[in-house]
């Protein structure tokens, strides 16, 4: 693509890919357990929601939750706590799971029946730029109606496949000036 930013920050810019703001947004609004999994309410709400059934807790052993039923039963009745490796893999497993059980409702919720879902793009931050190499990147807003591939991606951990699907199937509908916004401070939207 002609708008690649293959040198981004070279004159002090600062941002992040607008793929990757999308991602947290996304996560954001697939979390469902605010504690977190150092407090051990935080660690119980998780550990019961990838034990519930023989399906989550499989997909939590092929996110690389790999522990013995005894160990598993040792955490769920509090006589022992888990390493600090095994509560971010928890997490991760946790995070994996639960991006997999509501990307088809995510889905359905942002494409809106094909009316899709107003995104509101904040530029990258220039003040770290000269003054007379900064250039006018304005707040932007545009209705994004494909969701699909953005949220498989996302919900399978593709960064690459999300990042294009970003790139190639939003941006340009931004018109001339969309590789200004493959960087940016922040992307914001709701389901």
């Amino acid at each position: 693509m002609p708008e690649k930013n293959i040198d981004f920050g070279k004159f002090g810019a600062s941002g992040i890919k607008g793929s990757e703001a999308v991602a947290r947004q996304l996560d954001w609004l697939a979390a469902h357990i605010a504690t977190p999994v150092t407090a051990r309410r935080g660690l119980m709400a998780r550990l019961h929601y990838l034990t519930t059934s023989d399906r989550a807790w499989q997909a939590a052993k092929d996110a690389g939750l790999t522990v013995s039923d005894r160990t598993l039963k040792a955490w769920l009745e509090g006589t022992r706590r888990p390493s600090k490796a095994n509560l971010e893999r928890i997490d991760a497993a946790y995070r994996a799971v639960r991006r997999r059980n509501v990307a088809r409702h995510l889905i359905a919720r942002l494409n809106r029946e094909g009316r899709g879902t107003r995104v509101e793009i904040h530029p990258l931050d220039q003040t770290g730029v000269a003054r007379q190499l900064q250039r006018v990147v304005a707040h932007r807003t545009m209705n994004v109606r494909r969701w699909d591939k953005i949220v498989a991606s996302w919900a399978a951990g593709d960064h690459q496949g999300l990042d294009d699907a970003w790139t190639a199937d939003v941006l340009p509908d931004l018109g001339s000036q969309w590789g200004q916004y493959e960087y940016v401070k922040n992307i914001g939207f709701a389901a």
